[in-house]
């Protein structure tokens, strides 16, 4: 007969054996270093935030003092634009993705030390 502890950690070490793999394989991609490689993972290391930039940049032309207000009425849809993209676009990078897998994998092992 299976106890259900014992199954459970079992699943937890599973668990925790998935995660530390996947931490070292993207700390190895992190590692790379080939022109053409690194080149394509670029996007992945410094994420670039397009919401943001359009946000400032609609901010600045709202607050520009212009007689005809051409400005203004181009500000505010880049606010909303800038906005939109910040909740749409993921900008996560590899180093987040690392820094939330080691978490992940200290709860599991603080958990799996707690049961035994």
């Amino acid at each position: 007969m299976n106890d259900p502890l014992k199954a459970r950690l079992a699943k937890l070490q599973k668990f925790s054996d998935s995660a530390k793999r996947r931490a070292n394989l993207y700390s190895d991609i992190a590692k790379m270093d080939d022109s053409h490689t690194a080149r394509s993972l670029g996007a992945l290391q410094k994420a670039p935030a397009p919401g943001k930039k359009l946000q400032k940049i609609g901010f600045l032309m709202l607050w520009i003092p212009e007689p005809t207000g051409v400005t203004c009425a181009i500000g505010g849809p880049m606010i909303v634009a800038g906005r939109y993209l910040d909740k749409k676009y993921n900008g996560s990078t590899i180093h987040d993705i690392g820094h939330h897998t080691k978490n992940t994998i200290s709860t599991i092992s603080d958990f799996k030390n707690s049961v035994t």
